[in-house]
């Protein structure tokens, strides 16, 4: 299997990093860049594409790479005026508040 070849990858770990490749583009790294990353943190995550052998349940991940979504964040808040986190603070109130109505009802 030549270096760079994706057809021992499962679906889900394509969609995962279509999805994690995504994020980078949308924060300005090249799409070469970002489809490095991507298939990195999958193999950080999964430990590489199928072993050969066929089907069979897989094995979960522990998702280390997703873990560092606390250490990373913050940045956005922070960057964000006492306005703009209150205004958002408020929209997110009349959404609860809106969906409780809505669950309650039955």
């Amino acid at each position: 299997m030549p270096q760079g070849d994706k057809s021992k990858y499962t679906d889900k770990q394509e969609r995962k990093a279509d999805h994690i490749a995504e994020g980078y583009e949308e924060r300005g790294v090249s799409e070469k860049e970002a489809e490095r990353r991507a298939w990195a943190t999958v193999n950080k995550d999964d430990g590489g594409g199928k072993a050969p052998g066929g089907s069979g349940r897989g094995k979960s991940t522990g998702h280390p790479a997703a873990h560092k979504g606390g250490e990373k964040g913050g940045k956005a808040a922070a960057s964000r005026t006492a306005a703009q986190r209150s205004a958002s603070a408020r929209k997110a109130a009349a959404t609860r508040k809106r969906n409780a109505e809505h669950h309650t009802r039955h």
